[in-house]
């Protein structure tokens, strides 16, 4: 017990955080370099996928028929030259890009590439020959279903081209030259030659399909506009034989354009006559109110008056005779004959200015009567002259209609004359719509397949593949791997990674840590035996059971090696409790059908009866004993209970091979009757789900888990991975024995 006693306890703590510590570093590790991982313990994988890939691309590229590529370069000529005037005859050419990348398409056309087909001829080539063409494949099969073959055609010239045209559709490429009237005609073939003719037939025939598109439209519009000149002259004799017989209706005689019926120059003048009668009549209309308004000792100074010049003259002879007599009364009194003939001459002025504002009065009133009558009389030739204007407007109105008839139908058939004989002389001066600037030359180097390139793209796109599907894979592997896939995936502690064996190893896995106590895997059952003995140090009798999810993960040789480990410190008891399928016995090399538990619970055999000891060792065994038809009875049995009470009075540490706990209820009903329980799980094939499942229902049976054994860890795999690539190194340093 000192071994194990309170020395042991500070050890124990001690070891606690140090694994919490390493579940934290793994807890935090970037999803960054666990992809690196993944792909770095993948990587051979991927680079042989890589090369595989590349090497089939390589002897791809190789085996394929080498493709040329000629261009052709032609200019379009942004204004050409019009015969015609007319826009319509051509189509309304411009010069913007969109007229550019018409033209691009048009050389693009199923038509123009028929034209250069026919002129080359180029079903006689075997490449593109369509009366060469082999039948499909899958021809056979549709000969044994009793299905009709396609009649083959009557071949000619447009049948066969229209067939290479199918074929070579999408060979033809034409690119429009950025900032420029150029477009660069590209042809591929297997046929270098092939390749140059054609391009330079697809230009050739683009300009001579545009040539003769727009002689066969000058030629249409030419007989359309002979047609349409025949019409129009019918309708101008029309036009005019109706002009003469209205003029004799009406009895028009042409003597001015502009006033047939001189009735417009009466009006003309009789409106400004009037016009200025008004005035005239407003002024004297106005003097008259300003007379007949006035006080007669205010007619003096009536403006009507004022501007008269005898009333002007009158009153500077007033103004003088009233200077005179004022200076003679000043000299003279009264009864002087000077001042007698002063007053004589102030009274003789100021009759005289009288008689002058009188008659300007008068005057007045009659110029007002003379400028009324005046404008009445202008009022009334006005209005007859109007009246006859309306008779002559209607007749000059159905006249300037007929007129300007004849005038449009004489200036239509005059243009239609002169563009029908403008493009009659202009069917054979057709201008040309480009020129081909560059013929296309023969190629010497193939643009395809590029065989660097391709076996280049095909080796990256494999490892980007094999990447992705190493990483699919570790996503989508929900097995435990590693020991970290126990704390990360099942939340419960590990007990002790055992290596994957050898062929030869596993032929003596249940003995090996006996056999080789120096291997990596009897260290391995080493450390599960220490974490055995470290768990509830205080307790002196131990009944551990072993289980695992399903048949095949290891627990029968975990259960042998750990007996065989903690036999060396504690006197140990190895119970097989699987009497379904028991396999400790025969993996130990003794008696498998010797009795056993089921006899022993039976009361048929005694203990002494059942127990082997495991030679070379302190292990006693009692194997499963006869197969009983219901094992799950015999372990629920209080004899079972009270054999197993009376084997942990003699025995420190008894170990209890169960079976799988997803099988059969078994390892449930055994759960509670243990101390502690320990789970076996075969790496890379026991899914976590499943032993997530397992644990649980073995720790709500009331099972104690010890901890998980991951047996039949790849450490190699581990060491790719990065994080346990030291296990083997320390298997290998503190397993082996020390060297002299």
């Amino acid at each position: 017990m000192s071994l194990f006693g309170e020395e042991t306890k500070p050890q124990a703590q001690a070891a606690k955080p140090a694994l919490l510590l390493q579940d934290n570093d793994q807890q935090h590790t970037s999803p960054l370099l666990e992809y690196w991982r993944i792909v770095n313990a993948k990587k051979w994988g991927i680079l042989a996928l890589g090369v595989a890939v590349g090497a089939v691309a390589l002897v791809t590229t190789q085996a394929m028929r080498p493709t040329y590529r000629a261009t052709a370069e032609v200019l379009i000529e942004a204004n050409k030259a019009k015969v015609l005037s007319i826009d319509e005859v051509y189509g309304g050419v411009s010069s913007n890009r969109e007229y550019f990348q018409t033209q691009a398409e048009i050389m693009k056309s199923r038509e123009v590439a028929l034209r250069a087909i026919k002129k080359l001829k180029l079903w006689e080539h075997p490449d593109y020959n369509p009366r060469l063409e082999k039948p499909p494949v899958h021809q056979p099969v549709l000969d044994m279903l009793g299905m009709e073959r396609k009649p083959q055609p009557q071949w000619n010239e447009e049948l066969l081209a229209a067939a290479v045209y199918q074929r070579i559709n999408k060979e033809l490429n034409i690119e429009l030259v950025r900032l420029s009237q150029l477009v660069n005609v590209s042809f591929d073939s297997t046929d270098a030659k092939v390749a140059a003719d054609f391009a330079n037939a697809v230009g050739e025939a683009y300009i001579e399909n545009d040539r003769e598109a727009r002689f066969k439209m000058t030629q249409q519009a030419s007989d359309w506009l002979q047609n349409r000149t025949k019409s129009l002259r019918e309708a101008l004799e029309t036009s005019e034989r109706k002009l003469q017989s209205y003029r004799e209706r009406a009895g028009v005689i042409t003597v001015d354009a502009s006033n047939q019926f001189g009735t417009g120059k009466l009006i003309e003048e009789v409106t400004q006559r009037l016009v200025e009668a008004r005035m005239r009549r407003a002024e004297a209309e106005n003097a008259y109110n300003q007379v007949r308004g006035g006080k007669v000792q205010d007619l003096g100074s009536l403006p009507a008056v004022v501007r008269n010049p005898l009333v002007a003259d009158a009153k500077k002879q007033l103004a003088e005779a009233e200077r005179k007599h004022a200076e003679m009364s000043q000299r003279y009194g009264p009864e002087h004959p000077r001042m007698v003939q002063a007053e004589a001459e102030l009274q003789s002025a100021r009759d005289s200015a009288k008689r002058q504002i009188n008659s300007i009065v008068a005057s007045v009133t009659n110029e007002y009567e003379v400028a009324r009558a005046t404008e009445r009389s202008l009022e009334a030739t006005l209005g007859q002259a109007r009246g006859g204007a309306q008779t002559d407007n209607r007749k000059n109105f159905e006249l300037a209609v007929l007129e300007r008839e004849v005038a449009s139908n004489r200036q239509l058939y005059d243009m239609f004359v002169t563009r029908a004989k403008e493009t009659a002389a202009s069917q054979d001066l057709q201008s040309s719509v480009g020129r081909i600037v560059d013929m296309a030359e023969v190629p010497e180097k193939p643009v395809a397949p590029q065989k660097a390139q391709v076996t280049l793209m095909a080796f990256v796109l494999a490892l980007l593949l094999g990447a992705a599907t190493a990483l699919l894979r570790a996503r989508l592997d929900n097995t435990l791997k590693l020991p970290a896939d126990v704390e990360s995936k099942v939340k419960q502690p590990l007990l002790s990674t055992l290596p994957l064996l050898d062929k030869k190893q596993r032929q003596q896995a249940a003995l090996l840590s006996q056999q080789d106590p120096h291997t990596p895997f009897a260290e391995a059952v080493r450390t599960a035996k220490t974490g055995v003995l470290l768990s509830d140090i205080d307790q002196e009798r131990r009944v551990l059971l072993v289980t695992s999810s399903v048949a095949g993960e290891g627990k029968t040789t975990t259960s042998c090696n750990l007996a065989l480990s903690l036999s060396q410190n504690k006197r140990t008891l190895l119970i097989d409790a699987d009497m379904r399928r028991p396999s400790v016995a025969a993996s130990l090399g003794l008696d498998p059908h010797a009795a056993g538990l089921s006899d022993l619970i039976a009361g048929t055999k005694q203990l002494a009866d059942v127990l082997q000891q495991l030679p070379g060792s302190q292990v006693d065994l009692i194997s499963a004993g006869t197969l009983p038809p219901n094992p799950l009875d015999l372990l629920l049995s209080r004899r079972f209970d009270e054999l197993l009470a009376t084997l942990q009075q003699q025995y420190e540490i008894i170990i209890i091979d169960s079976t799988p706990c997803e099988m059969v209820s078994d390892a449930v009903a055994l759960a509670p009757k243990a101390t502690g329980l320990i789970y076996v799980v075969r790496a890379g094939e026991t899914a976590a789900p499943l032993v997530v499942k397992g644990t649980r229902r073995l720790q709500r049976a009331g099972g104690h888990l010890l901890g998980i054994v991951l047996n039949g860890a790849d450490l190699k795999q581990a060491e790719r991975y990065g994080d346990y690539g030291t296990y083997g190194q320390y298997y290998g340093t503190y397993g082996a024995p020390a060297k002299k």
